[in-house]
């Protein structure tokens, strides 16, 4: 008799992965082109509807690890699963709803499904040959920024040609198309780690993580040396450094920072600040340069979809280049690829620095981001695999993500302080001066070249001690 559990073709399983990491990447740029909308539409203040982003990141951020560690205990297919099922929820409470705290909500539960990408990741090194894994991990991670770049005109026209709460309907929608993918698509777990959930380290890494998110994504709001900005801060950082001597003493922690401490794990999730810094420091600064008034002598006054049409490029360059990623790791390695991706960055910075009289020059340097975005991606949780075991695969690719999520959303506050404090009235409005654009460059190719010399000094080839094994405990998941 024919075997009819069948192991869905590697392609497939790509596929399915991949589409969901797309869909989770799209969640952040989701409600982007309706940012200058959102006080009017939700009859909030500016400073509250800027939770309406705020909360995705730091939601990921705290999520994030703590479902790589869900999905090594209990099964990586099965918490892809739920957090699907966790963005459906939250797409359908924030389009039925008419208030900003419902919107709060819902978006915050879109946040939990970035975990996807360092669990589809996770999967592909279970289920796919060798061969195939670099490639397949290379489009996986760039999904990340694929995501964004392409989901950021279909926002843009949905913004502007229906009512904004079809955003929240067609992400609805995606979860839905996502969760039957990979019902029919991708394979069972075969192999988990049982344990505990570290329910103190969980609770520890939430406190501490919207402590230090917080003052970095609202700081400028708040004032920095505020009140609430130092406290923030500083419970951030105590509870921090509580958590990681209690993770160090605990027989099952949530993250095992011996793991994450060895040098290649740790120097890559450093530069990985960097890179979430670099990517998310161009969807905010290039978008605004665009479509400002040229009357502001600034601007290039296009329409939002115009201007996300300028910006999707990087995306498409992204998605192509992942499979020459994959490629050129299995030739070179990971670590010089790497280097080659955050170079290119300070490279693109450096291009709109000299160069952003014309559209044409933004568009450029936005491409060559892409491509270093695709090299950096594509290395990353190559770098980490290969000095982790197979049982930590899903925590140290979800800590990977958390480390650029921490860049995004230092990006996303530093960015947007220095745009408001270098700004001019040109009518009613305020707007960003061309030295508020380039001091935002200048910022981000220091953060690039940083990451940079961090690739660098990653060494090479982990210790054989450090080489993950063939796991010698599973058990199946039937």
């Amino acid at each position: 008799m024919k075997n009819l559990t069948r192991r869905p073709p590697s392609w497939a399983v790509v596929t399915a992965l991949a589409f969901t990491g797309l869909t989770s990447a799209f969640m952040f740029t989701l409600v982007v082109p309706l940012q200058a909308e959102l006080p009017r539409l939700l009859d909030a203040s500016r400073e509250d509807t800027t939770w309406v982003v705020t909360i995705t990141l730091l939601v990921a951020a705290v999520a994030t690890p703590i479902s790589g560690r869900l999905g090594d205990m209990y099964g990586k297919r099965r918490v892809v699963l739920v957090l699907l099922v966790a963005l459906i929820v939250g797409s359908l409470v924030a389009a039925l709803s008419q208030s900003i705290i419902g919107v709060i909500i819902g978006r915050g539960l879109q946040g939990i499904t970035t975990g996807v990408i360092p669990l589809g990741i996770a999967i592909m090194r279970d289920v796919l040959p060798p061969a195939r894994l670099g490639t397949a991990v290379a489009l996986m991670s760039a999904t990340m920024g694929v995501g964004g770049a392409i989901g950021m005109p279909l926002a843009a026209y949905v913004a502007q040609t229906a009512d904004w709460h079809a955003l929240f309907w067609m992400s609805a929608g995606l979860g839905v198309v996502c969760i039957v993918a990979n019902l029919f698509l991708v394979p069972e777990d075969t192999l988990v780690y049982p344990g505990r959930l570290d329910i103190p380290g969980a609770i520890g890494l939430a406190i501490g993580l919207t402590g230090l998110l917080l003052f970095v994504s609202r700081g400028a709001d708040w004032g920095w040396t505020s009140p609430l900005a130092l406290g923030s801060v500083i419970v951030g950082v105590v509870t921090m450094l509580g958590w990681g001597v209690y993770q160090l003493r605990v027989a099952e922690p949530l993250v095992d920072l011996r793991v994450a401490s060895r040098a290649p794990v740790l120097l890559t999730n450093l530069a990985g600040i960097g890179m979430g810094f670099a990517l998310f420091a161009s969807n905010v600064t290039f978008p605004q340069l665009l479509e400002m008034p040229t009357e502001s002598g600034v601007g290039f006054g296009l329409t939002m979809i115009e201007a996300a049409l300028c910006i999707m490029p990087a995306g498409l360059i992204m998605m192509f280049l992942s499979p020459l990623s994959g490629m050129l790791e299995r030739v070179f390695g990971a670590r010089p690829l790497f280097s080659i991706g955050t170079a290119s960055i300070v490279i693109a910075y450096t291009f709109v620095l000299l160069w952003s009289s014309e559209v044409w020059h933004i568009v450029v340097a936005n491409a060559i981001i892409g491509v270093g975005i695709a090299f950096a991606f594509a290395a990353m949780p190559m770098i980490i695999m290969n000095a982790v075991p197979a049982r930590e695969t899903g925590v140290s690719n979800g800590l990977n993500a958390l480390f650029r999520s921490v860049g995004t959303s230092g990006a996303s506050a530093v960015m947007g302080g220095v745009l408001a404090s270098m700004s001019v009235q040109v009518g009613d409005v305020a707007v960003p001066t061309t030295a508020a654009f380039q001091t935002c460059f200048w910022i981000a190719i220091v953060a690039a070249a940083i990451a940079t010399v961090l690739t660098f000094v990653i060494p090479r080839t982990p210790p054989e001690e450090q080489r993950p094994s063939i796991p010698t405990r599973n058990i199946p998941l039937r």
